[in-house]
């Protein structure tokens, strides 16, 4: 039995329709977490404290559609630049793309359960803290590194 191929193996990230584009989105929430970097290597290192907009347990942005009027620095990811990728965790369906890997096989496109980011501990729903009960001053007391 062969299959068609799926539109993120035919098409460039550039070339994917909005509505292409936001499903190739796992909804980890990993890209909503604070990030600290080294000045010195550019290395990124992740925190446990969330964006203020995301909900915390079912790892969901409160405020998608405006998100980016409520938190300026909010990351947007499209267009892809080389920049924004190095924010990216390498887990991400549209950074594993831009360097021309597969999707994940836990990814939802691929397993067809909108659940299995969280099944194959990707997700970080109930792993992390709002930014607002963290003070910035403790954020390098919230590093994690991914058991990927």
């Amino acid at each position: 039995m062969t299959t068609s191929p799926r539109f993120w193996e035919t098409k460039t990230l550039d070339e994917m329709s909005d509505a292409e584009w936001e499903s190739l989105c796992d909804g980890c929430g990993r890209c909503c977490l604070h990030k600290l970097e080294d000045e010195d290597t550019r290395d990124i290192f992740y925190t446990d404290i969330a964006c203020k907009l995301l909900d915390t347990e079912k790892c969901r942005c409160k405020h998608y559609s405006t998100r980016f009027d409520e938190v300026p620095d909010c990351l947007s990811v499209r267009p892809l630049t080389e920049e924004k990728l190095h924010w990216l965790p390498d887990s991400c369906a549209y950074a594993k793309l831009a360097k021309g890997e597969p999707l994940s096989d836990w990814h939802p496109l691929i397993s067809g359960n909108p659940n299995s980011v969280n099944t194959a501990g990707i997700g970080i729903g109930g792993r992390c803290f709002s930014e607002t009960d963290v003070p910035v001053a403790e954020w390098d007391q919230h590093l994690i590194v991914w058991a990927e």
